[in-house]
């Protein structure tokens, strides 16, 4: 995954010297990039992590595949700039091996956590009533993803080697075979990290996207049913232009590498160097994209987003984008308790009103009694026979 293949062709003068305009602009390109996808995707992890509504089998993967492209971005893209703008190794023995080892890892769990991503999205659509990824499996097969990774990136790394030559030191694959093992090297990169997974996305998400767009799914016209598929339907639009974007960016990489080992003598070309930092560029330039994709087409990145650079002066973050990445739970109780305040309101004026009503009666039966009580009295001193209520039984 980097320019090793141009350099069998030794030439002991330094064909890769640039004039310094041209690798001002190309610096300029990569740092870019570098700046971007880092900071990006390092928001990306904060916001999956640091909130628990946000930690579900879908963003588990997109956490691996942040991980993945912020450290191709921080660890592999200037290094590689350099080599090729260059043609001069400085980096040492040790990171040449790491340097020819660690792009494959990344890509190769990048492309697998999307392809992950996408079977997820068909069983919980198309078979609603199959098991899913729980927790537990989706850290195990994160964790098959790199393993399965580490073993296709070990060969380029086992067979690295630097050579000092003359004014510069060169850091290329010494393969057994040199055309032969290198060209079925790349051809065997490009199906298993390109071709095979993009094809089970192409298979799943069309499945998915005929019946989310097609009218496939049951008929139910209830609030509840049509937010549910809103959502899917977001959530599948928002992996899609994932997964366009990464095809389109890899696939003049793939295509260059598989024709400049069908055919050497173009690696002689003028401007050969031009065409691969410009391929090269397309290809790391697939670790920017995808933070710019969450937060434009899901609601909750882009809140996440809106708190993380809530410091710039044109940024406000509502009180919706604060309950955005709340967790469910925290919502039902608030609601749960603003009910019960309600009820509680609602009570205490019932009691109140019943007290009232209470009172009222009862001064009501006391002002009667105490009309009966002076009628008795008048009656009384007016001669009339008056006997108590107590005692009747003469003694």
């Amino acid at each position: 995954m980097n320019n090793a293949s141009l350099l069998p062709s030794i030439n002991f003068t330094n064909q890769f010297a640039q004039p310094p305009w041209r690798v001002a602009l190309w610096s300029l390109a990569y740092s870019c990039v570098v700046l971007v996808a880092v900071f990006g995707n390092l928001v990306v992890i904060w916001i999956i992590v640091a909130h628990k509504r946000m930690r579900t089998v879908t963003n588990y993967f997109l956490l691996n595949l942040a991980v993945s492209d912020a450290s191709m971005a921080a660890l592999n893209t200037p290094v590689n700039f350099v080599y090729a703008a260059h043609g001069d190794w400085y980096f040492g023995d040790a990171y040449c091996k790491f340097h020819n080892f660690f792009p494959v890892t990344a890509v190769f769990a990048s492309i697998y956590s999307m392809t992950a991503i996408a079977v997820d999205r068909y069983m919980a659509i198309i078979h609603p009533l199959k098991p899913r990824f729980s927790a537990t499996l989706t850290r195990v097969v994160i964790a098959c993803v790199w393993g399965a990774a580490v073993v296709l990136a070990f060969p380029p790394s086992f067979y690295s080697n630097t050579t000092a030559i003359r004014n510069r030191t060169l850091c290329y694959v010494a393969w057994p075979s040199l055309h032969n093992y290198a060209l079925m090297y790349h051809i065997i990169v490009a199906l298993l990290v390109y071709l095979l997974p993009l094809m089970v996305m192409a298979f799943t998400y069309s499945v998915v996207g005929v019946t989310l767009w097609g009218g496939g799914m049951p008929g139910n016209s209830s609030d509840n049913y049509l937010e549910q598929l809103q959502a899917k339907r977001k959530v599948v639009k928002m992996m899609m232009v994932v997964v366009v974007t990464f095809a389109l960016c890899w696939l003049p990489y793939h295509v260059y590498f598989i024709i400049t080992g069908l055919y050497a003598n173009i690696r002689k070309w003028k401007f050969i160097q031009q065409v691969y930092l410009a391929v090269l560029w397309l290809a790391m330039s697939s670790t920017l994209y995808n933070p710019i994709i969450y937060c434009c087409l899901n609601s909750r990145f882009r809140a996440g987003f809106k708190q993380a650079f809530r410091w710039c002066p044109f940024i406000t973050v509502s009180h919706l984008d604060e309950l955005e990445l709340k967790s469910a739970r925290f919502q039902r109780n608030r609601q749960s308790s603003l009910f019960a305040v309600t009820r509680l309101e609602s009570s205490v004026d019932t009691h109140t009103s019943h007290s009232s009503r209470r009172k009222s009666s009862a001064a009501s039966r006391h002002s009667s009694l105490s009309s009966q009580s002076h009628l008795t009295t008048r009656l009384s001193l007016n001669g009339c026979q008056h006997t108590p209520a107590i005692n009747t039984t003469p003694t």
